[in-house]
């Protein structure tokens, strides 16, 4: 019996509320609303399809990155002719960037199309973006290339892309540092320690030197996210010299 209730069922949401909403967001009709349904069913759910495969958006959000990839990167090489392959890149990246993702799976409230075991505010702020993916790489399953260009032209491409604004966005103030000191030759050095200190939560304390001295400090729930809060800092701190050099 525990087994029959982890085998997806289609939905009958076909003429409900789900495929209308979808319908809503696409701007055209979906062949084949399943393809959609399993783009918004997280892994909590422990759901099969009839082959026993799993149900739930991983394996579409791959799909959808690589499909996101190829838009982004046809778009740039019309869209800047003098571009060069490490320029083309860095764009691309930038773009497609984590937090841009998860920016623009908020703007389209996609989070409201979820099932999950797990409440919302608890399954972390990448969801947002790996679920815009798992979209992408739904539309690919049920219409084709054509309209998954269609869709990331109307919702990522137009609304968002301005060539010059991302020129001077920076995507990753760890790595601009880390450049920075390269380039003129200064000893960098980040040391990152768990920092659970009164919070339930453990929490990972960053400190940055450059060249013996400690430049500033991080503190998040993730190592990652400590030393992007440090680096940036970092950055601010020595941002005259960062730009006139």
């Amino acid at each position: 019996m525990n087994f029959i209730r982890k085998i997806v069922k289609p939905s009958s949401k076909n003429d409900g509320s789900f495929y209308h909403d979808i319908k809503q967001l696409l701007n055209f009709a979906p062949k084949n609303i399943e393809h959609y349904e399993k783009a918004f069913t997280h892994r909590s759910l422990k759901l099969s399809d009839k082959d026993g495969n799993a149900f739930n958006y991983e394996r579409l959000e791959f799909l959808g990155d690589a499909m996101l990839g190829s838009v982004i990167a046809s778009y740039l090489y019309k869209k800047v002719p003098k571009g060069t392959e490490g320029y083309l890149t860095q764009m691309r990246s930038k773009i497609v960037s984590r937090e841009h993702l998860n920016e623009l799976g908020k703007d389209l409230n996609l989070i409201r199309f979820v099932k999950s075991n797990i409440a919302k505010e608890n399954v972390g702020d990448n969801i947002h973006g790996n679920i815009f993916e798992a979209l992408i790489g739904a539309i690919y399953l049920d219409k084709g290339y054509n309209y998954c260009k269609k869709f990331v032209y109307e919702k990522v491409i137009i609304p968002y892309v301005d060539i010059e604004k991302l020129e001077g966005k920076i995507t990753s103030y760890k790595g601009l540092i880390i450049e920075w000191c390269q380039k003129q030759k200064k000893k960098y050095s980040i040391e990152t320690y768990e920092d659970t200190g009164n919070e339930l939560v453990k929490h990972f304390s960053v400190k940055i030197s450059i060249d013996g001295e400690q430049i500033a400090k991080g503190r998040s729930t993730s190592k990652k996210k400590a030393e992007e809060q440090a680096s940036k800092r970092a950055y601010f701190a020595l941002q005259n010299q960062i730009t006139h050099t």
